[in-house]
């Protein structure tokens, strides 16, 4: 029951940095199938703006921007966060920054955008399945918080 809460108030549509805190806090490193898991293999919907036999890009539902994409490996091959990647890592970690490219001139935005990895409790990560956050369509501020 808690791991459903702790799902719900990370992908709600009404930003709250508390709750996406305390998602990240309760948030518990496991094996067991993510949410984005149950997204690859369709038992849960999303809207995909890209997917090849690699990766998989789609709208975040509580986006933090105008254009808010998650791209994520198919293949969690022990990379639930940046801090686990391995060399053997190093090919998958490219191609998510190559498709976040793509996915960014697909989306139009040629005026810039924001790539976010959130790694660990106090990176705020919530779901333990390393994803890349596309962030654009608005200025961004610096420092990001």
């Amino acid at each position: 029951m808690l791991r459903l809460g702790v799902l719900s108030s990370h992908f709600s549509s009404v930003p709250n940095m508390a709750s996406e805190k305390e998602a990240a806090l309760a948030a518990v490193p496991s094996d067991a199938p993510t949410i984005f898991d149950k997204i690859i293999n369709k038992e849960i919907p999303s809207t995909v703006v890209y997917e090849d036999d690699k990766v998989l890009a789609f709208r975040d539902i509580g986006p933090q921007a105008p254009t808010h994409i998650l791209i994520i490996p198919k293949v969690r091959d022990g990379l639930t966060g940046l801090s686990k990647a391995e060399e053997r890592h190093c090919e998958i970690l490219g191609y998510l920054l190559y498709t976040a490219k793509l996915v960014a001139k697909q989306e139009g935005l040629d005026d810039g955008f924001r790539i976010v990895i959130n790694d660990g409790p106090k990176g705020c990560q919530s779901v333990y399945h390393l994803h890349i956050h596309l962030l654009g369509g608005r200025q961004m501020n610096w420092p990001p918080g």
